[in-house]
């Protein structure tokens, strides 16, 4: 079966289309042009933002002229991770999607669910004049995964809507009605070199198979940070015998909880059996420790080859005990919200090269003050050690509204429809919603979606029935839209 006849067919249909486009963040250009021309070939109206945010106005369905308007918001980019063994160009190639069983998931590298399933929806309301609803305002926002550029230069004058329905949450029994806030934090430093030692060996050390994932929902689940690991295993080594780091290369994206990592280190070769040892016993004790979450992790090591400089003793030192500190994982749950993930910090990426050392990780809080604690945290890690900071893209989290009137009829409605009671809550993750409240003074939000499983990794998958429930439930909202 082709996904476009999966049901519902216009929504999978428009999901295929949209897939086939690269569209990685702050790489907008092909899927603004797309979308552009969708709008247009409905005559519809149809403008790009100064920052390139796209948005398609439709008009009410005839008898719903007097409801509300509603924004529906959904991101243009996603995030772009693969397989180390894939061979794959997000720049140039549309993704390989895989139907298995009630899943949708693309051939080792994200699917792009997030939020190709909110844009595809979007699509699916402004190409049909079969379903009812009020007059609609899209808004394809762009550069959502890597800063919330979109969102943070969003021109709030553009629109009319007094209830946006955002269509990011990944789980179809959740109504999402706050979220955390983020901040960058990216480090540099040179360090000295020296030539690898006469009578050395050289070993290649790698993890593999770690799930990732998305670094604000997944972030409590206890998974591994290659990075992490990465560093656990050369501070043991460097504690016990005497090795010299050559590289480190380690993670990927930001906001993605960094599944592979590879170094490079050279060992005096009547050391090499004592390496070997030390290495596969910290291995054994980190397959032990992480062995109900990550059954499939891969940690090797074996002999290779580098004509490359290594890191002099003192800097190895001073980097591998900054690495070592930083912390990684969830700082604080929040006291408030049972079952919240307050504040975290995830270590994404590390490279040793060359003479640099940088690094890239990402702080959220939904408490401002306790994500300005966690940044504060991770950067006297690293300035503790000499390396320049440099902290940016700090967006602000959205606030909860327990008493919003959307958030009233849509639990009603869930109620009615599934005969059980929504989890209303506000999540870990970086949705845009605090973003454009600010904006969007006055704008009643809420956030729902089908259920996404491993968004920001290459496991990423949607599930088709639920897809199917959250479009019936997204139709039956736009019928009880009130009257302005």
């Amino acid at each position: 079966m082709k996904i476009q006849e999966l049901e519902p067919k216009a929504l999978w249909g428009h999901f295929a289309d949209l897939n086939a486009v690269p569209r990685p963040s702050k790489k907008e250009e092909k899927v603004i042009e797309f979308m552009l021309n969708f709008g247009k070939s409905l005559n519809l109206e149809t403008v790009q933002d100064k920052i390139g945010n796209v948005i398609i106005k439709k008009p009410a369905s005839k008898g719903m002229e007097d409801r509300t308007t509603v924004i529906l918001q959904s991101h243009l980019d996603m995030v772009h991770q693969k397989n180390g063994d894939t061979l794959f160009d997000f720049d140039t190639q549309g993704i390989e999607m895989l139907i298995e069983g009630d899943w949708v998931t693309a051939n080792g590298t994200t699917l792009g669910a997030d939020n190709g399933i909110g844009v595809a929806s979007i699509m699916a309301l402004l190409s049909t004049n079969e379903i009812p609803h009020p007059a609609l305002e899209a808004m394809l926002t762009v550069d959502e995964e890597t800063g919330m550029t979109g969102a943070k230069y969003l021109d709030g004058s553009k629109y009319e809507g007094k209830i946006l329905l955002n269509l990011d949450t990944e789980d179809d029994d959740e109504l999402s009605i706050g979220c955390a806030g983020g901040i960058d934090t990216n480090t540099s430093y040179t360090y000295s070199q020296e030539e690898v030692k006469p009578n050395s060996s050289v070993f290649e050390i790698s993890i593999k198979g770690l799930l990732g994932g998305h670094s604000g929902m997944d972030i409590d689940k206890g998974r591994g940070n290659a990075n992490k690991l990465m560093t656990r295993i050369l501070y043991n080594l460097k504690s016990e015998v005497e090795v010299q780091l050559i590289s480190f290369d380690g993670g990927s994206l930001r906001n993605a909880i960094p599944r592979e990592a590879t170094s490079f280190i050279a060992v005096q070769s009547v050391d090499k059996s004592k390496v070997e040892s030390i290495v596969n016993e910290v291995i054994d004790l980190l397959k032990f420790e992480l062995k109900t979450v990550e059954s499939h992790l891969t940690i090797a090591i074996s002999e290779s080859t580098s004509t490359s400089s290594a890191i002099s003793n003192s800097d190895f030192v001073k980097i591998i005990n900054s690495l070592y500190s930083a912390p990684n994982g969830v700082f604080r749950m929040s006291p408030d919200i049972e079952g919240l993930v307050e504040s975290s910090s995830s270590l994404a990426r590390v490279i040793i090269k060359e003479g640099s050392f940088v690094t890239q990780s990402l702080q959220r809080s939904s408490v401002e003050s306790t994500k300005a604690d966690v940044a504060n945290t991770i950067r006297s890690a690293f300035e503790t050690m000499g390396a320049e900071v440099v902290q940016s893209g700090d967006y602000p989290g959205w606030q909860p509204n327990p008493n919003s009137p959307i958030l009233k009829i849509m639990v009603e409605l869930y109620r009615k429809l599934f005969n059980e009671e929504p989890q209303v809550k506000a999540c870990h993750a970086g949705l845009e919603c605090g973003i454009l409240g600010e904006h969007l003074p006055g704008v009643d939000m809420i956030s729902f979606g089908p259920n996404i499983r491993a968004a920001h990794s290459p496991d990423e998958k949607v599930q088709i029935s639920s897809v199917q429930k959250y479009w019936g439930y997204l139709l039956e909202v736009l019928l009880l839209i009130p009257k302005a």
